[in-house]
């Protein structure tokens, strides 16, 4: 399952957003089995209008979407890496995680107590960024030079350990410095937390969301400040999200038109997290279950067929492929064969986000 890691300064508003979250995943319990892992871990499902269309088409009430798990990493303060604010512990947390999404404050309010008692978004986002630099560091500072006849693969992970310390002791994190994939490949091993890919997530104000183009303007800002003017961000207000939360669909989707919205911005959160990781889905429609599955872009039919079972990667002969659209509009297998939508595809196909499938294996 996905794992994506919520960082941020106190009083940003990333307890806010969290909380949201989780209100979400009980407000979805029905369709998915959720679980709370710990108080600050959360399961959220991914939003996948496809699939109650698919459950109807093979009359099933069993939908079981992708699901993406949350942690809201607490304790981020100047020194976590040193232990302050609980950092460690929570540093730990960000190890496992595929994905971080920075929340940064964007908006101005001087009854909010800033940690720093100054606003100041680029500040901010260069203090977490100092402190996930200075983790790695430490990770990085307890590997020993090989001694003696040391083996060609040791001798290059010291090499490149030495090198991203240089750097990173200049404050650059992993992700910028120039890395092929030799050196992706030994630095695996130290699940380094500057290398994960960040989602930039500002925090707005529910005024500011009535100007969107000022707030995207701000916000690009920022990020041209601290050299990250292509980086993935989105716009939300965590107090909108903690507040529309708790309304019906209807009145969601009514609420988010006052502010030119046509989705939550959790579900954007969501959503752009799967696309920044080259992620997609892929979904199985039967009587027993409609259900997603997640997968990287690029992955072969086999390679797809593996993440249901690891015997049937193994195993794979074919798949019958249909896109979704298709086996919806001809109800279901029978007639999407007749009308020449499915493909018989081997090894080689690549699958697309979307593609109903039904694998044969040889087990």
């Amino acid at each position: 399952m996905l794992k994506v890691g919520i960082v941020g300064l106190p009083n940003v508003g990333k307890s806010t957003l969290f909380n949201a979250l989780l209100k979400k995943q009980v407000a979805d319990a029905a369709n998915y089995p959720f679980c709370t892992i710990e108080p600050n871990v959360g399961v959220i499902e991914v939003p996948d209008e496809r699939l109650a269309r698919l459950a109807e088409v093979v009359h099933t009430n069993k939908i079981i979407p992708a699901a993406i798990e949350f942690y809201d990493i607490a304790g981020l303060v100047k020194g976590a890496s040193e232990g302050e604010g609980l950092g460690n512990q929570f540093l730990s947390h960000i190890r496992e995680t595929a994905l971080i999404a920075h929340v940064v404050r964007i908006f101005e309010d001087k009854n909010i107590i800033h940690v720093d008692d100054e606003h100041n978004p680029v500040q901010d986002i260069q203090t977490i960024e100092t402190e996930l630099i200075l983790s790695d560091l430490n990770v990085l500072s307890k590997q020993k030079e090989p001694k003696g006849k040391a083996l060609k693969e040791d001798v290059f992970t010291w090499e490149t350990v030495q090198m991203l310390q240089k750097k990173m002791n200049e404050g650059v994190p992993a992700r910028k410095v120039d890395l092929n994939d030799e050196h992706l490949a030994t630095l695996k091993q130290f699940n380094l937390l500057t290398l994960k890919p960040v989602l930039y997530v500002f925090n707005a104000s529910e005024d500011e969301l009535l100007d969107m183009d000022a707030v995207e303007k701000k916000a690009r800002g920022v990020l041209e400040q601290i050299g990250e003017s292509n980086a993935a961000y989105i716009i939300v207000c965590a107090k909108l999200e903690s507040d529309v939360i708790e309304l019906e669909a209807l009145e969601q989707k009514e609420y988010l038109q006052q502010y030119g919205l046509k989705d939550t911005g959790l579900n954007r959160l969501i959503k752009t997290a799967y696309d920044h990781l080259g992620l997609l889905s892929f979904l199985t429609a039967g009587e027993k279950e409609a259900r997603a599955w997640t997968i990287s872009k690029g992955s072969t039919a086999p390679q797809a067929a593996g993440v249901i079972h690891t015997d049937f990667e193994k195993h794979f002969i074919k798949a019958d492929i249909v896109q979704c659209e298709a086996f919806i509009e001809y109800g279901g297998w029978p007639k999407a064969r007749e009308a020449g939508k499915v493909t018989l595809a081997g090894k080689e196909y690549v699958m697309q986000d979307g593609d109903v499938v039904e694998f044969k294996v040889g087990v």
